[in-house]
């Protein structure tokens, strides 16, 4: 692992660069990127010591792609086809079951290795990589059976050093429960930004107003719709099935209130109260 190739310098490209750097001694990272501003900034940075192209990838031991995943079910192929029989690539995209069935066939599919770090903020860039971002979180292995056990297990010990935890499963429950815990979020992100944005012209009332709590519910509608459109396309089934339950619960929740039942409201809130108890940890 001492030639590593990124492709995609941004949040998670360039965390992920940074805790390599930490963790293995004389590790040299080329990056690639369609934006040659990320790259430009990424030298500056000192998150790569290189820039490189799919040409460069024949030298390398590692190769991480953290780009949307749309443009992830694009190169993954042309970059299996460019390797070196010893290398292993790994994506650490949202989805999972798109992406594994779009080298279900490939010659070198055992040398990939499907990833989904849970981490991440609502910037993106460069200047956004966040030095062990990965430490404490988890991250999802998909069909790890279908992976060269050697070359797995080289990357998997590396996730293990930089202090992640580790689940797996099949492709498709990734991306049904992925669905609930991240991508609906993100909606309720957005959507909430927007029914304030329509409803509160005066940009200033939003600001003088709008307290911790709105903050923090409305963080994730700063996140990259670059990145996220293509990920609710491609998880379309999952995420309408979630809105689908959400809805029902938001039309039950006001329901309640039309009719003036707040002992219903009371308990809606008390039961999801165990939410608490879950996010503190399940041994």
């Amino acid at each position: 692992m001492k030639q590593v190739s990124i492709i995609g310098i941004g949040l998670i490209g360039g965390s992920f660069a940074l805790d390599l750097k930490h963790y293995i001694s004389g590790v040299r990272i080329t990056g690639i990127d369609q934006n040659e501003t990320h790259l430009s900034e990424a030298l500056e940075l000192e998150i790569i010591d290189q820039i490189g192209d799919l040409n460069s990838l024949v030298d390398a031991d590692l190769v991480v792609l953290a780009i949307p995943v749309n443009a992830a079910l694009e190169v993954l192929p042309e970059v299996l086809n460019l390797i070196s029989d010893q290398a292993v690539v790994i994506d650490m995209g949202s989805t999972k079951e798109a992406i594994c069935k779009a080298v279900s066939t490939h010659p070198k599919r055992t040398q990939f290795l499907a990833t989904h770090p849970i981490a991440g903020t609502e910037f993106s860039g460069p200047s956004a990589a966040i030095k062990g971002l990965f430490e404490n979180k988890t991250n999802i292995i998909c069909e790890v059976e279908k992976t060269l056990p050697a070359l797995g297990e080289v990357v998997l010990t590396l996730f293990k050093n930089m202090g992640m935890h580790l689940r797996f499963m099949p492709a498709k429950d990734h991306d049904k429960h992925i669905a609930y815990v991240s991508h609906l979020s993100h909606i309720s992100s957005f959507m909430l930004g927007k029914t304030v944005i329509d409803k509160e012209k005066n940009e200033r009332d939003i600001f003088d107003m709008a307290g911790s709590g709105f903050e923090s519910t409305v963080r994730l509608a700063k996140s990259s719709p670059d990145m996220w459109t293509p990920i609710f396309e491609q998880n379309k089934a999952n995420v309408i099935e979630t809105l689908t339950e959400y809805i029902q619960n938001l039309n039950q929740f006001k329901a309640y209130m039309e009719q003036d039942n707040f002992e219903a409201v009371h308990n809606e809130m008390k039961n999801t109260n165990h939410i608490k108890q879950i996010l503190k940890g399940i041994a």
